[in-house]
């Protein structure tokens, strides 16, 4: 007899309580700047990435209001029933002409643009070549598509080349494929490292491949006006597939596919997670296209500015704590506004955060399975909404938690 359905629960609970990979919601009572309210607690939050802080700024704000008293607190049905808001139109217009492409497609989340993307771009018989280190949306993503699923080592272009030389070999078909799709971010998450792109667009071009680039944590922050990554190394024309998202330094939620204009109505009619969902309701696609208009201007410059100042004067103060370079280091070529602390053990990561905490501090304990088993790592990210004073407590907290050694290195 199968056993009982809440026993069943319980049992796989435990397992993952004893494993040190137990979760839980925290609830935030209120935010102001970099502060949270969570029940009678008020912490620094360095666990965000409202890289530019324009999540508050007050014409993103004034821009969803109206939004929301123009068009609605929802789109009341998917883009190609009646939900293609003039919002929503104005928003792919602005995204096209801030990266210099033809077109862009808006998704509810980052996540449905990587599972509408991929799937619609390759199938079976295809293969899909991903950095290790690439966010699970796009293995998701690579795995619904039913394409071959290829890993190379971080940021390895002989590795990548190895694959590339193997896809090379995949049997033809009448269409002409295989296609070949390999997928890599601008700056990676959980690292805050870049990713070697021109050297990634050479191999890609040299192989007869297409490249997704997802610059989640490189748009707004990364390149002239904060175009990306692709925009500060002149490679964007190069790249077919630019993904990006919302809700990071443009301060409001949803993602986007930018590219060609037929690569546009390809996912218009292809992908599943654009045709079969609600569309993303107004006042974030205003909010967003508000952001987009203020990273051209005087304000967009100075929130960049303030962030690389407020990362590097974080970094210094980290580095004071955990001298070791293994214990957290700044990746060249980023502005390090993601600094991981590297920590190994689950457990230890963990109550590593417990202790900051309690000290004022929220830093959250990155854990298996968002990054390998035995990686565990304190991940601090920072934004141009921290004050000095947002720092002097993140320095008093790591001192009040009692850290004497530099956590484990790899």
């Amino acid at each position: 007899m199968p056993e009982p359905f809440e026993e069943a629960l319980r049992q796989r609970l435990e397992a993952v309580r004893a494993q040190g990979l137990w979760r839980a919601l925290r609830p935030v009572a209120g935010r102001s700047g970099a502060v949270l309210e969570t029940g009678d607690d008020r912490l620094v939050s360095f666990a965000g990435n409202d890289y530019l802080g324009f999540s508050q700024h007050p014409a993103v704000l004034e821009a969803a209001a109206r939004a929301v008293h123009d068009w609605g607190a929802g789109s009341a049905a998917s883009r190609l029933i009646s939900g293609s808001l003039g919002v929503h139109h104005q928003l792919e217009a602005t995204l096209a002409e801030f990266l210099r492409t033809e077109a862009a497609l808006g998704f509810a989340t980052g996540h449905a643009a990587a599972t509408g993307v991929i799937p619609a771009l390759v199938g079976p018989g295809d293969a899909v070549i991903v950095d290790r280190l690439v966010h699970a949306c796009c293995v998701d993503a690579a795995r619904l598509s039913g394409a071959k699923l290829r890993v190379f080592r971080h940021n390895d272009l002989e590795d990548l080349d190895r694959i590339l030389r193997w896809a090379s070999g995949l049997p033809r078909d009448d269409a002409g494929g295989p296609r070949v799709l390999v997928v890599t971010e601008g700056v990676f998450s959980m690292d805050g490292d870049c990713a070697p792109l021109a050297g990634l667009v050479e191999l890609k071009e040299r192989h007869g491949a297409w490249l997704m680039l997802d610059e989640a944590h490189s748009t707004g922050v990364l390149g002239p006006e904060g175009r990306g990554l692709a925009a500060a190394l002149g490679l964007g024309e190069r790249i077919e597939v630019r993904m990006g998202t919302l809700g990071k330094a443009l301060g409001a939620s949803g993602g986007f596919i930018a590219g060609s204009r037929a690569l546009v109505d390809l996912l218009v009619n292809r992908a599943r997670s654009f045709i079969f969902s609600t569309a993303p309701v107004p006042a974030a696609a205003a909010a967003a296209t508000a952001a987009l208009e203020l990273m051209i201007t005087r304000d967009g410059e100075e929130a960049r500015q303030r962030l690389r100042s407020v990362s590097a004067d974080g970094a210094r103060v980290v580095t004071r704590a955990f001298p070791e370079p293994s214990g957290a280091a700044v990746s060249e070529g980023s502005f390090g506004h993601i600094l991981p602390v590297h920590v190994g053990y689950e457990a230890a990561a963990t109550a590593l955060a417990d202790r900051l905490r309690a000290a004022g501090v929220w830093v959250p304990a990155i854990r298996y399975p968002t990054v390998a088993r035995g990686s565990a790592r304190l991940r601090l990210t920072f934004s141009a909404a921290h004050t000095e004073a947002d720092l002097h407590s993140l320095e008093q907290a790591l001192n009040r938690a009692s850290i004497q050694t530099p956590p484990t290195p790899f």
